[in-house]
């Protein structure tokens, strides 16, 4: 084996390497997408128009966010605390409670 064979055998074994990682993202990825879509058939039964517009609003601005609440909405449609339709000021309630686990920075200067 020479140097070139060497080094040819090796970009060649790290490419499959990368190839394998990248199709593993891709099925995390889409396993993912298949919860998420999961998890709004169940909560848009509970939602008015006007908090699916909002929802919908919030999953182009803000991804993890719009995640997050779905997820909230889900727990709590499961654990029984929401048995009616949610309207767009409870779905704000919501928002502002997950928010409100968020840390708030301030920078204070001399």
């Amino acid at each position: 084996m020479d140097l070139e064979e060497i080094k040819r055998k090796k970009l060649e074994k790290l490419k499959q390497q990368f190839e394998q990682e990248k199709n593993n993202e891709l099925q995390n990825e889409a396993q993912l997408q298949q919860q998420i879509n999961q998890l709004w058939e169940i909560a848009r039964n509970y939602l008015t128009k006007e908090a699916i517009s909002r929802y919908s609003n919030i999953k182009v601005a803000h991804p993890e966010i719009a995640t997050k609440l779905l997820v909230s909405i889900v727990q709590a449609i499961q654990q029984g605390y929401i048995t009616e339709k949610i309207n767009d000021e409870k779905l704000k309630e919501i928002l502002r409670e997950i928010q409100s686990h968020k840390k708030d920075f301030r920078i204070i200067r001399k």
